[in-house]
Formats: C-alpha cells, structure tokens, sequence
C-alpha cells in the first residue's frame, strides 16, 4: 500500500492526441465514503432536519467508472437517480487527523456522481445494495491538485438541461471536518475518495439518458445510460 499519491510517480511529457487516448479514472480507490444529507438546501427540500453528525455510507471500488462509461441500468431497479457530488482524494494515510491540519492528507478534488437505485434504497431501509452496483460510481475527468472548496459551483446536467446547481458554500459539514470525521472512524488511504454529497434536485435517469457532472474549476463528468447486454 502507498503512502503517498506520488509515492513511484515518475513524470512523462509524452503527449497523446485526445481522439487516441483511453481516459480512465483518475484515480482506483480501496473505499468510498460518501456523506448523505450534507447540502442544507438538499435538506431543506427533503423538510427533513440538518443532522449532527455527518450521515456515512460506503461504496465498493468495483463501482467506479471512468468518464464516458456506460452507467448499467440494473433489471432488479425501477429508479435509478443521480447526484453530482465534489470528492475529495486522499493523498497521505490518514488517521485522527485534526480538521485544521485536513489539508495535508488531501491529493485534491474531482467530480463524482452517487448513482443510487432509489426504489430499491427505500425497499432496504438501508444503503448498500442501492449504492454499490458495478458502474454506480463515475469519477472524473481529473483529480485538480489547486482548488479551494470552499465556494464551487457543482451542477447535474440532464440531457443538457440543468438538474441540480448549488455551491459547496452550502456544505453543512464542510471538507476539512469530513476528512477529520472520517479519518476518526477508519483508516484512509491513498486514492481513497470522500464523495461530500449532493445538492436539491436529484432526479432520474433513463436508459438512453447523458449524465453530465459539472464542478466549477474541475471541469465536466459526463456518462450514459443503457440496459445491461444479456450475456453481461
């Protein structure tokens, strides 16, 4: 296990044209922890009280997917909803570290979308199997090193229509208190992500559908939707 995101990283100026490359996700995480409920005008929506702790759920590295993947619409799901979350990289272990101090453990920030089969996340009464379906975690394009997360724009765009638009300014937990939170319950290693939650206007999504996840100094997470093949 590294210790470090850079730990064997050797620079490489080779250039690649765009229409040749393969772009994967930036990073493979071993865990995501991801907050629920942690946009106030998320929960405003919802009429549903702002939480004292942060509310954790995981999700399994087997869902992360690259940008331009396909979002598998599973058989056992009727909704499948998205929401466009900031995620937070992990570039050092960390452990009970001080939210003043989070900064240190933290490589950067990329765009992450929380696919969630909704029907089947209330038939539950809990989390995992809606959460954790193979293709259920896009990530990407970029991991952006320089970014404050104080105050980012962070959209869900619909067919190209916008579904959901807050700031992280709206953030009831904020980034450093999530790192600190989190690294106080388990371990977190590099590439490990922190999905931070999503804003008002979760919706659903069709097969046939494009997702795009949009973070103001980040760039743009788009993704389909289609049924899954009958030999997959």
């Amino acid at each position: 296990m590294k210790n470090d995101m850079t730990e064997g990283s050797v620079p490489d100026e080779t250039r690649i044209p765009m229409k040749e490359a393969v772009i994967l996700s930036p990073c493979t995480p071993g865990k995501i922890v991801a907050a629920g409920l942690n946009y106030r005008d998320h929960a405003q929506e919802l009429s549903m009280p702002v939480p004292e702790e942060p509310v954790l759920f995981l999700k399994p590295g087997t869902s992360v997917i690259a940008p331009g993947d396909v979002i598998y619409y599973p058989d056992m799901s009727r909704q499948v909803d998205f929401e466009a979350e900031l995620a937070i990289v992990i570039g050092r272990q960390a452990r009970n570290v001080d939210p003043l101090n989070a900064d240190a453990y933290i490589f950067g920030y990329t765009c992450f979308n929380d696919v969630t089969a909704r029907d089947l996340q209330k038939r539950d009464g809990q989390w995992t199997r809606a959460k954790s379906f193979d293709t259920f975690a896009p990530l990407g394009p970029c991991i952006e090193t320089e970014l404050n997360p104080d105050d980012l724009l962070v959209e869900a765009l619909l067919n190209g229509e916008v579904r959901q638009s807050s700031s992280t300014s709206n953030l009831i937990f904020s980034v450093p208190e999530l790192v600190g939170f989190v690294s106080r319950i388990m371990t977190l290693f590099p590439g490990d992500v922190i999905a931070t939650g999503t804003p008002p206007g979760v919706g659903a999504m069709q097969p046939g559908d494009t997702i795009e996840v949009r973070i103001q100094g980040i760039g743009s997470l788009v993704n389909t939707v289609k049924r899954p093949s009958a030999n997959m």
